[in-house]
């Protein structure tokens, strides 16, 4: 029987089993986790012993993030994994069922693939938003933190839901993003761009396999391909018009699609609560959503093109309660949403409650407006509270 230079006695349980004294079978996740719908966490990730191939001639952290990412996905460092350690003994509380969601789309989808074509081809409806120079750098370094910070693996960003990362398949688009995108966080002198040709080619794959993934791998992928935009822009400075024009169209093409599956829960619109996943869902979209315009935007400012007001978003809502969306479990979300329908009796919400006031409105109008945003403002998280002050200062 030949044995592996890796023997049994070196084999690392997950935190999981070891702590249960369970059998583990090493993999990621492992089976045991798996099964009971557990995240699987290796504090000291387990070896492979594979070799890097030749086809790799990349060097440094580049070479090595890369081989890690595609070919050796069990080394994950507990710093680039994402772990959502929920202290639970019933799965229902944290799992999540994602092949019946009942979502619906109440705008014109189209109009957000089309909207790199705005400043080209002016429209009747279309109304030009100055950012003030105060708003644009604002938008600016936010937008960068995001990039610094998804390189550096701290924790989730605030439009991708932990529970949702937690459930996804090793092999899904975001799952692949955040680990490769390390090799931006501190490239060596000169590997930049070899940095940006990986990920830069993982953005190809993303969309010549677009029209193949379900609704959640989907939105996996738009999700990935915004940070490896946001990645490429902020953190390797690949500031060229075209390769970013392009990228942004690809960009919106996806978002058409992700949108066009479901933007909104199908209860909501009848004030009913949806399931916990369609709501992660509906509001994971959403929010994507959101960044992506103010990406537009910071792009657009770069290349001296006006930016327009997302007239075709009217009716969405507003990003959620930080109470809804940081709910670490399935009981304590349905509790938190079962106030919220009694607080917003009427409707959700939504964004173009936060553009200017039409004009003739009257003082009663105007006085349920100021109402409804301050109710909203009430239990905002930080991605809200960007959300505010960006459209604030913008319209007043």
């Amino acid at each position: 029987m030949k044995t592996s230079r890796y023997s049994s006695s070196r084999q690392k349980s997950c935190d999981r089993c070891s702590s249960s004294k369970a059998k583990c079978d090493r993999r990621t996740p492992c089976k045991r986790c798996a099964k009971r719908g557990l995240p699987c966490v290796y504090t000291i990730p387990p070896s492979d012993p594979r070799k890097r191939p030749d086809e790799h001639l990349l060097h440094g952290r580049v070479a090595e993030e890369t081989d890690r990412v595609h070919h050796r996905p069990s080394e994950c460092s507990e710093r680039g994994r994402v772990s959502i350690a929920f202290e639970t003994n019933d799965a229902r509380e944290t799992s999540l069922t994602l092949d019946q969601l009942e979502l619906i789309c109440p705008i014109d989808v189209e109009d957000i693939s089309n909207r790199w074509l705005r400043p080209y081809i002016p429209g009747p409806d279309q109304v030009i938003k100055a950012y003030p120079a105060v708003v644009a750098n604002y938008i600016w370094r936010i937008l960068n933190s995001y990039a610094a910070s998804a390189c550096r693996g701290r924790g989730t960003l605030p439009f991708t839901h932990a529970a949702l990362l937690a459930s996804q398949a090793p092999n899904l688009p975001m799952a692949t993003c955040l680990s490769l995108i390390r090799i931006a966080e501190n490239p060596l002198s000169g590997t930049e761009s070899v940095a940006a040709h990986v990920l830069q080619r993982e953005m190809e794959s993303i969309v010549s396999a677009r029209e193949s993934f379900d609704e959640v791998a989907l939105l996996s992928a738009y999700q990935a391909y915004l940070v490896y935009t946001l990645v490429l822009f902020f953190q390797l400075k690949q500031g060229t018009s075209a390769f970013f024009r392009q990228a942004m169209m690809h960009l919106q093409e996806l978002a058409c699609m992700t949108c066009r599956q479901g933007l909104v829960c199908t209860a909501e619109r009848l004030h009913l609560r949806p399931t916990w996943e369609e709501w992660i869902v509906a509001e994971s979209k959403r929010r994507t959503l959101y960044i992506m315009y103010l990406l537009d935007s910071v792009l657009s400012a770069q290349e001296s093109l006006p930016t327009f007001l997302a007239t075709e978003l009217r009716g969405l809502p507003a990003p959620s309660s930080k109470l809804l969306w940081h709910a670490r479990t399935r009981s304590q979300w349905e509790k938190e949403y079962n106030l919220f329908l009694t607080e917003w009796t009427s409707s959700f919400f939504a964004i173009d409650e936060l553009w200017p006031i039409p004009g003739g409105a009257s003082e009663a109008d105007i006085t349920i407006r100021k109402d409804r945003t301050n109710r909203w403002l009430e239990n905002l998280d930080e991605y809200g509270v960007m959300f505010f002050a960006v459209t604030s200062y913008t319209h007043g």
